[in-house]
């Protein structure tokens, strides 16, 4: 529907930083402080939603810049950090693969190969 959420680009930046790099930098540049805020990104917004006349049960729109959601929300901000700490030291996923509950439980879970072999 033309929705997009940031979070998504940015917790890539572990798996393609230069892609991930580039779309947050873009979302930034181009829509600013009405998606970007005191605690980072916002949820999500639409630029194409632009009618005004639309009922909304969160978020505001601008005729000029579409739909933005108000809120921030903790699972989307944690990803992003968590993924960000991934990219740039590991450290999440090298407690993650130490942690013998973790393991036993992805194991009882049926998960194998990579890290858990």
């Amino acid at each position: 529907d033309g929705t997009l959420a940031p979070t998504a680009a940015a917790a890539s930046i572990a798996f393609e930083p230069e892609l991930s790099s580039r779309a947050i930098e873009t979302m930034h540049a181009r829509y600013g402080a009405r998606i970007y805020g005191k605690y980072g990104f916002l949820d999500s917004f639409n630029p194409t939603l632009t009618a005004t006349s639309v009922p909304l049960k969160h978020g505001s729109v601008d005729p000029a810049a579409g739909w933005v959601d108000d809120d921030y929300l903790g699972i989307d901000q944690g990803a992003i950090v968590v993924m960000m700490e991934n990219w740039r030291t590991g450290l999440v996923w090298t407690t993650m693969r130490r942690n013998p509950h973790i393991r036993r439980g992805l194991q009882r879970a049926g998960f194998t190969g990579g890290w858990l072999t």
